[in-house]
């Protein structure tokens, strides 16, 4: 049985082929696997590529650099979006990614299929489907950008209008508090004002609101809602008297709000905001299942990056004839400095230099290529902890 949590990364490392490549990758398995199991290992295997002129290959291994980083920035964007759209917990959309593989989880999955999607055109000219890939993701990403930028252009607006309808009575909208009942209307004379009245100030309001102004209608407040803090009230009066009623209205901390009752106004924002949030939940299906594929698309393109890198720096390394074993290892978290000493006693043999880079404490130049960490053996992280946990 496996020992430790799993980790969320994976390393897709090579060595050379030692008589068969089939020995290679058993070495592997028995050193690390010995002790107690350092980690969970698959063979990963890579088609052959037409390999062009040392020139060439040194090219390509900066170009696939630079497009690791942008496949990675894509698949990053989509998981964090996914995030915000679903506005849930973090791990559940980490998981909801990652587990649509087989048992061991997605990027399992992924990792050990990934040849079965695109297979390489082995017809192909090219050493690598390079525009092929970029292509695909930058599609992802652009197309990400102009629906992210729908969606939440939406969604701002829902929640502009839900703000609206929220907060305290001092600045909240009273469309949906008010009923046309509650006022006096299309009368030349008399009109109804709306006041917030603390509730530490109510029974001043009982006893004074009739005689803070000439013309008040007697018994003509009740109170229409209530928040946490105050009341509110409708009043009416002669229109003439409204001046003065506010006025004197402010000594006691009454705060008459400026309200013209108004259906067509309200009857509109009610509909817009039921526009909103029917358009909201209608796009929402469509942006999940979408942001799904694309991540499973983004996601095997990166892999095949990592495949390509993979390939590219073990020609330049172990040299041609072609002839090395990639191995994909998911470490287990407790004992991951024990399996970094087991490859490094597997693989030390390989750089003469090796010896010397890992004990040195000084910084040699060169040696973080694109901050890559360097080992005698060909190593890439694959980090799918895909979201930033804010």
């Amino acid at each position: 049985q496996d020992k430790g949590p799993k980790m969320t990364e994976f390393w897709l490392i090579s060595a050379p082929g030692e008589k068969t490549c089939q020995q290679t990758w058993e070495k592997l398995h028995a050193a690390t696997t010995k002790h107690n199991n350092l980690s969970t290992n698959s063979k990963f295997n890579i088609p052959d590529l037409k390999v062009g002129t040392l020139d060439v290959l040194v090219g390509l291994s900066d170009e696939l650099a630079k497009l690791d980083a942008f496949v990675e920035s894509v698949v990053k964007k989509v998981a964090q979006y996914m995030a915000d759209v679903l506005e849930d917990s973090k791990d559940k959309v980490q998981e909801n990614l990652l587990a649509n593989g087989g048992k061991d989880g997605f990027e399992k999955d992924v990792l050990e299929k990934w040849q079965a999607k695109h297979e390489f055109s082995s017809s192909s000219s090219d050493t690598v489907p390079f525009p092929f890939i970029f292509k695909g993701v930058n599609q992802i990403d652009n197309d990400l950008k102009a629906r992210a930028s729908a969606y939440n252009n939406l969604k701002g607006n829902l929640q502009n209008l839900e703000r609206k309808n929220a907060g305290s009575l001092l600045t909240r909208s009273l469309a949906d508090i008010v009923k046309k009942e509650d006022f006096v209307l299309d009368s030349e004379y008399l009109v109804t004002l709306l006041v917030i009245v603390p509730k530490v100030n109510y029974n001043d309001w009982v006893k004074q609101y009739e005689t803070l102004a000439e013309m008040v209608v007697p018994r003509s407040s009740n109170v229409l809602f209530e928040d946490q803090d105050s009341y509110l009230c409708n009043v009416t009066l002669f229109r003439k008297a409204v001046d003065d009623f506010k006025h004197k209205a402010r000594e006691y901390k009454f705060l008459v709000r400026d309200f013209q009752y108004n259906e067509e106004e309200m009857k509109a924002d009610k509909e817009e905001m039921n526009r909103l949030s029917t358009d909201k939940k209608k796009q929402f299906g469509p942006l999940v299942r979408w942001l799904k594929v694309n991540f499973s698309e983004a996601f095997i393109a990166w892999i095949h990056v990592k495949a390509l890198r993979v390939f590219v720096e073990s020609v330049l390394r172990y040299g041609l004839p072609v002839n090395f074993q990639a191995m994909l290892l998911q470490p287990n978290k407790k004992t991951m400095k024990k399996l970094r000493e087991v490859l490094y006693d597997l693989y030390k043999h390989l750089d003469s230099s090796a010896a010397a880079i890992i004990d040195a404490t000084m910084d040699i130049p060169g040696l973080n290529l694109s901050q890559q960490e360097y080992y005698p053996y060909v190593y890439y992280k694959i980090d799918c902890n895909l979201l930033e946990f804010k």
